[in-house]
């Protein structure tokens, strides 16, 4: 059964539209990482520019959500656990912005040889927030459908501590034309890069109990 009624439908829509913005975001994380990897800076700055752009709307509608929550009188105990699940979605978005500024201001050197591990890392880190989108869609309508939509988020996310760990061994193990320090900075933008499968996991987790008590 649908958490909200026809009377809460202009908030329904607004909640939608939260949601398309994380996962615009989500592509807009990814190809900003491809763009950084490949050299593309123009493309890279576009990117950034983009994901700005979608932060700051994803903030103003999470504001005018949880505002539309009370004016539509949703219950405390409701109200409470889907504004912190929407702060939790916004995290993943901020976390996205932060990755990309990570690059944009530090200016990590990405080894050719490791260029498309890096492609590959944001995209598998950004599937596990994609993945989350249609279970969080669900939540809102059929409760008791999102427990089986999130096996793919904890799927990617695992997948994405899979890839770090290998591209990290490589960097350490193998690599030994670079010095420690540039090593370590790899190291670090690489956890930022993880950070997103991170958020997503655990909005997951909180989706999942949350799913648990609406169906009581």
């Amino acid at each position: 059964m649908s958490l909200f009624t026809r009377t809460t439908r202009e908030l329904t829509v607004r909640i939608d539209e939260f949601f398309d913005t994380i996962e615009i975001g989500i592509l807009i994380f990814k190809e900003g990482v491809k763009a950084y990897a490949k050299g593309d800076k123009n493309a890279f700055q576009n990117h950034l520019a983009k994901i700005d752009d979608m932060e700051g709307k994803a903030d103003k509608l999470q504001r005018s959500i949880e505002n539309d929550m009370i004016v539509h009188s949703i219950l405390p105990q409701q109200r409470s656990e889907m504004v912190k699940l929407l702060w939790q979605l916004d995290e993943i978005i901020d976390t996205a912005k932060k990755s990309l500024n990570e690059f944009y201001i530090e200016i990590p050197h990405v080894p050719s040889p490791l260029v498309d591990e890096f492609i590959s890392l944001a995209e598998v880190s950004g599937n596990a927030a994609e993945e989350l989108i249609p279970a969080a869609r669900t939540f809102f309508r059929e409760p008791h459908l999102v427990r089986e939509k999130l096996i793919k988020v904890y799927f990617f996310e695992r997948e994405t501590d899979k890839a770090a760990f290998q591209l990290k061994k490589k960097v350490f193990h193998e690599m030994n034309e670079l010095s420690l320090a540039e090593k370590a900075h790899i190291r670090y933008i690489i956890h930022h890069i993880e950070n997103i499968s991170d958020s997503a996991q655990a909005a997951a987790d909180l989706l999942a109990s949350m799913s648990i008590r609406q169906m009581l």
